[in-house]
């Protein structure tokens, strides 16, 4: 199925450039069989996500179209944070100065790399990793995403979109607010299953673009806005009445919520979210486990 609707401004189509990426992880693979004196070596050129070969000559390693000295991969090695694209003529990190610092982070060997903004997480990392930690919330929406039209209001990285699409979804439409978000998912491996032509991808300020989007469409939305200190409009009352009107009668809500600021304000914010969510026509419940508000539109 093609997302076709509803339409509204600010479309953007993710292209994913294809790059070979390193971390330190990879890195490290290619130095130590340099040392051992071995012509290649296996290891992943896309954060893990699979393996192939890199070839090994002498005092350089051939790492997609590029030729790396090794003295160059041994910095990457000792730098456990950066993710690196590969290009033609060397490496560049994967980040973005613009209206704030962005940067694609590594996490683990075979685990998908998380977004920081200004040096704060945009996943759960602790005891966990992104791509499980969107996978929880995603499975708290349960069976309503068979078949179903999904609004995902806050992109990032794509991965819940990803895996509302992996788990049944028809279609999803999803919104990023800052175009260096984009980008740097243009260059991450992991977001590369958002060039579905199920997803469609809008740039924009969700409390503006869901204005424009049409009543009683989407069966399911996924909600995991920044925390509130830095996004208090999009746990709004206001917002929340904007949430109720474009979904179906039943219609299943994910909203992450956290527990910035420790448990004490942590408890007093999912209880204000769920007293706004049933204000406006929401059956809420809280699931302590993901931090996360779950609520079901009410029928007319």
């Amino acid at each position: 199925m093609v997302f076709r609707e509803p339409t509204v401004p600010g479309a953007h189509p993710y292209r994913f450039k294809g790059l070979p990426v390193l971390t330190c992880d990879y890195a490290r693979d290619i130095v130590e069989a340099a040392r051992r004196g071995l012509g290649e070596v296996v290891t992943s050129l896309d954060a893990g996500l699979s393996i192939t070969k890199v070839r090994i000559e002498g005092s350089v390693a051939v790492v997609g179209r590029a030729t790396l000295e090794l003295s160059v991969l041994e910095e990457v090695a000792e730098d456990d944070r950066s993710v690196y694209a590969v290009l033609d003529d060397g490496l560049t990190k994967i980040e973005a100065w613009s209206d704030a610092f962005y940067k694609l982070v590594r996490t683990s060997r075979w685990h998908a790399p998380t977004l920081e903004i200004n040096g704060i997480h945009m996943h759960r990392v602790k005891g966990t990793f992104p791509e499980l930690d969107a996978l929880a919330k995603v499975r708290l929406a349960g069976g309503a995403l068979a078949g179903a039209r999904v609004l995902d209001t806050c992109m990032g990285l794509g991965y819940t979109a990803i895996w509302a699409l992996r788990r049944g979804a028809a279609s999803i439409l999803t919104v990023e607010r800052s175009p260096s978000v984009i980008q740097i998912a243009e260059q991450n491996p992991w977001s590369r299953a958002l060039e579905s032509e199920q997803v469609r991808v809008v740039l924009g300020d969700v409390a503006e673009v869901i204005g424009g989007l049409p009543d009683s469409f989407f069966q399911v939305v996924i909600h995991d806005p920044p925390r509130f200190a830095l996004a208090g409009e999009l746990y709004s009352r206001e917002f929340y009445a904007e949430l109720a009107r474009v979904m179906t009668p039943n219609g299943v809500l994910v909203h992450y919520v956290g527990s910035p600021g420790g448990r004490a304000r942590g408890v007093r914010l999912y209880r204000g979210v769920v007293e706004r969510l049933e204000s406006v026509g929401f059956v809420a419940r809280f699931v302590r486990e993901h931090e996360t508000v779950v609520a079901r539109r009410k029928r007319a």
